[in-house]
């Protein structure tokens, strides 16, 4: 039987503005991207990463990462290798690494063109049969990882880079419609995750974010036989090069053409890799500079929430394997160095926090009860000290999505324990 995760506890370890300051110093990434005003700095992780312990002593600190996102464990092929048979085992170990840390979990991927078991590319599909499919895939995963998720990212990779829609086995059965369906799906098994598109070079190839701009806008107004449809949040990957990242007002103007369709942003899968290796002192200097475009282009927008690095050492990146002649694309050395890029965010991020974060002494604390669809039940409470940006509110009650109710209070949910 699967298992259900249940019950909230507000952690104390995520207070907002000048709380995380005060607990921690500032001098993490994410106790600095909080501190800031944004909702966290988190990194990609795997289980194959769980046995190196300078890995873990980093990646399990709550001031330099608040958030957390498979790396492939919760994919189609993982989750459902066989049809209507479903297996957690690789990504729960993820979410109870996540929750043994006090830090929270960015769920990742559904409906994707890549990754997928035999029997999703080899089937000979009917748009019911492919319906009947799909509901059952989304279905299944999201409930059993309901309330536990900040997010999903529930369609990933869509588009092909001149904006059009990639001959995927969904588009091909059931054209465009694939996308808001896989949203209601969505919204239907879990309502307390936020949604999200994700995809690669919408920072970078104007053509490519303008059909996202467009798969937005057929969320929010799908087909009329498809309904409770929603959308919250588009994911921009950013898997970018040294010296070729565009400008922070450049990347701002980029984000804000989706905040003005009423979703929130985040960068992704953030890694910035060198062309040519070993990487000059030059280069580095070059990738540092791009880095702190990236994060301050977030810095730069109100709605966007936040920024995840596609692992945070150069040990575990994906980019060598992938892209020959290419890599050193993290802001930690294999050696698990912090590098000039590192040095440079938390600069940046220390500035914009002094300048940002609230002055003066006061309390907030809150309680109430929090359900989702799928296990996630309980209560919480949390206290913080030191007044941010935004006024605390005093209390919460009844039930609320579980976002609603930490992100009012500035801090953010642990889901704990594991029920059979």
């Amino acid at each position: 039987m699967a298992r259900i995760l249940h019950g909230l506890i507000l952690a104390a370890g995520f207070v907002g503005g000048a709380a995380a300051q005060n607990q921690t110093g500032g001098q993490g990434l994410h106790a600095l991207m909080v501190a800031a005003g944004k909702l966290y700095f988190g990194t990609a992780m795997e289980t194959n990463n769980f046995n190196d312990m300078a890995y873990q002593a980093i990646s399990s600190n709550r001031n330099e990462f608040g958030m957390f996102t498979p790396e492939n464990s919760q994919k189609w092929e993982v989750t459902e290798p066989t049809q209507n048979q479903f297996s957690f085992t690789q990504a729960d170990q993820v979410a109870m690494k996540v929750k043994s840390n006090g830090q929270l979990l960015r769920c990742h991927t559904l409906t994707w063109h890549s990754q997928l078991p035999g029997f999703v590319t080899t089937t000979t599909w009917t748009r019911a049969t492919l319906t009947a499919a799909l509901t059952a895939h989304i279905t299944n995963v999201m409930k059993h990882y309901a309330g536990f998720c900040y997010a999903w990212d529930v369609v990933n990779e869509a588009l092909n880079e001149d904006g059009s829609f990639r001959q995927s086995v969904f588009f091909k059965t059931l054209g465009p419609s694939y996308i808001p369906l896989s949203f209601s799906l969505a919204a239907a098994a879990d309502p307390t995750a936020k949604l999200y598109y994700n995809d690669f070079n919408l920072e970078t190839t104007a053509a490519k974010a303008d059909g996202a701009l467009k798969i937005v806008q057929l969320i929010q107004s799908p087909p009329q036989n498809i309904t409770g449809a929603r959308i919250d949040g588009v994911g921009f990957q950013a898997h970018l090069n040294v010296g070729q990242t565009p400008t922070r007002a450049q990347l701002a103007a980029t984000l804000r053409r989706f905040t003005a369709l009423g979703v929130e942003v985040a960068y992704t899968e953030l890694d910035i890799a060198h062309t040519k290796l070993p990487a000059s002192e030059a280069d580095n200097q070059k990738q540092a500079a791009d880095y702190v475009a990236t994060v301050g282009s977030c810095l730069d927008v109100k709605e966007c929430v936040g920024i995840t690095v596609w692992q945070f050492s150069d040990k575990y990146s994906w980019v060598p394997g992938t892209f020959p002649g290419k890599g050193e694309a993290c802001l930690y050395t294999e050696g698990f160095e912090k590098k000039v890029a590192y040095e440079a965010v938390v600069g940046l991020l220390r500035s914009t926090a002094g300048g940002s974060a609230g002055v003066g002494a006061g309390t907030g604390t809150g309680r109430g009860n929090a359900t989702a669809t799928g296990g996630l039940r309980g209560t919480g409470t949390a206290s913080t000290s030191g007044v941010t940006e935004a006024a605390v509110p005093g209390a919460f009650s009844g039930a609320q999505r579980v976002r609603g109710a930490w992100m009012g209070l500035g801090v953010l949910p642990l889901a704990v324990g594991w029920v059979m």
